[in-house]
């Protein structure tokens, strides 16, 4: 069984970004933190910053995102933010 999460980031407009991770990086309210296969579930605030995602094959996508929130459940990753845009 792979050890992946499956991650979407969400504006008010449209999915921006749907895939398979090892890692996602977040900028929670408090500090950055990171989201690794088996989570604990959270909800949590997000500031504006970046959301770094580390896909399956080793790739890093960024993007540079507004205020928000993220959810953290069963190794989905839903992001909801304002705006985002790749970086």
């Amino acid at each position: 069984m792979e050890k992946v999460l499956e991650v979407e980031i969400v504006t008010p407009n449209k999915v921006i970004y749907s895939g398979s991770a090892e890692a996602v990086t977040l900028q929670g309210s408090k500090s950055p933190f990171q989201v690794l296969y088996n989570h604990t579930a959270i909800v949590s605030n997000l500031d504006a910053g970046k959301i770094v995602i580390k896909e399956k094959n080793g790739k890093k996508v960024i993007y540079i995102s507004a205020s928000g929130f993220a959810e953290i459940n069963n190794n989905k990753v839903s992001i909801l933010v304002e705006s985002a845009k790749s970086n």
